[in-house]
């Protein structure tokens, strides 16, 4: 028996929480025989009934590269979250940051670079976009809406990313995107740490967001994808540039992110509450001179979070007091029972790197003399990750 849905409104348009829409966007369960998740198609070749069909591709689907519907599912639930016209889809977080900045620039134009950037956007800038004639100027991210300043007929776009990379500063979207609305510039956003759910880009006025969904939509760490959202005015750029470089994530890890995006909500906030209360605690141990936490009170950005942001994700940085050894810090991590060391970050575990921005900085200083870890809370019980990190702090100060 056949089942007609043509009345049903479309959930998309209802204006439900961010908690209902994860769960339901992208996802028509009746175009699929009933079956709650859409199906995972894999394939390339899509066939055309007719010539005039070919011809004219008027029919949903032309080719695997262009779109499936398990990539549709995604594209659609990615963009009516984050408020934006349309979304691509790329192979990693990084394919998603290149194609964005490829979608904007040609040869001769400039861009402004915030300084605290993912550092792989950072090397794609100065050896890619620079072999293309394209200039690189980075910014100190706490500029706001002196980045006026800075502005040249050569400028094509303003790169945000806030919170920044490791040093998690906060800059002032709004203001910046004043600017760049009153130059005609197009603005970017990395907004990888506070998810669709905890920053609203185009609320902001920004052109573009950028999702590495590797991160907190896919959430189980099992699967890598980028994501490029746009407005109206940026969705043609985005769609061209997809055609172009034949960005075309599997389907299988298209459909672990559409798994991941129905649990984010829930998830998110467990990485937010727990973060924060080890952010808290951090902050009272000796061992560490400061705690890097935008969500902390005591952190210089927290007015700007406060203001702008929803929420607040596991993703942080502490530093030790000084003077560390190596000795002492491997004395510290290396036997972490639930903390492991690797890159990446979102996933269901938590996760403790040092790092040292100041080779990598040009237009802002790194000052701290101490280590610095940047760490991740994972969904694990805050006490057990307590525990675990006290006795790392016990090795520390024994091994000093």
């Amino acid at each position: 028996m056949s089942v007609d849905n043509s009345d049903k409104p479309d959930r998309e348009q209802r204006g439900h929480s961010d908690a209902t829409s994860t769960v339901h966007f992208g996802r028509k369960p009746f175009d699929n025989n009933g079956f709650v998740n859409t199906p995972v198609y894999r394939g390339s070749t899509v066939l055309f009934p007719t010539l005039e069909l070919l011809i004219s591709r008027d029919q949903p689907y032309t080719y695997g590269r262009r779109a499936t519907p398990t990539t549709r599912a995604l594209t659609e639930a990615i963009a009516a979250l984050e408020g934006g016209h349309e979304t691509i889809l790329t192979s990693s977080g990084l394919q998603a940051v290149a194609a964005a900045l490829l979608a904007f620039v040609e040869a001769g134009d400039s861009i402004l670079m915030v300084d605290n950037v993912y550092q792989p956007t950072r090397k794609f800038c100065d050896t890619t976009l620079k072999r293309l004639g394209v200039t690189t100027v980075y910014y100190d991210p706490l500029i706001g809406a002196g980045i006026k300043d800075l502005i040249t007929p050569t400028v094509r776009l303003i790169f945000t990313e806030s919170p920044g990379s490791q040093t998690f500063e906060v800059q002032d979207i709004p203001a910046i995107a004043n600017v760049a609305r009153e130059a005609g510039l197009w603005l970017l956003m990395d907004n990888t740490w506070a998810s669709p759910l905890y920053f609203k880009p185009f609320q902001h006025g920004v052109d573009v967001s950028i999702q590495a969904a590797t991160k907190y939509i896919v959430g189980h760490a099992d699967a890598m994808l980028g994501a490029v959202t746009g407005n109206a005015r940026a969705a043609p750029y985005l769609d061209r540039i997809k055609e172009a470089l034949g960005t075309s994530p599997g389907s299988e890890e298209t459909y672990l992110a559409l798994r991941g995006l129905r649990t984010l909500d829930v998830r998110l906030a467990r990485h937010y509450e727990h973060g924060l209360d080890m952010a808290r605690w951090l902050s009272e141990r000796p061992e560490v001179r400061r705690v890097i936490h935008p969500a902390l009170e005591s952190d210089p950005g927290f007015a700007l979070w406060k203001r702008d942001f929803l929420g607040a994700s596991g993703l942080f940085a502490f530093v030790l007091e000084p003077p560390v050894s190596q000795h002492a810090l491997a004395a510290f991590v290396d036997h972490l029972e639930l903390f492991g060391m690797g890159y990446s970050w979102g996933g269901y575990e938590s996760l403790i790197i040092p790092f040292d921005p100041r080779p990598y900085r040009t237009a802002t200083q790194w000052t701290e003399t101490g280590t610095a870890l940047r760490i991740h809370i994972g969904l694990e019980d805050p006490n057990d990750l307590k525990r675990d990190l006290a006795a790392g702090f016990e090795r520390l100060k024994a091994a000093t």
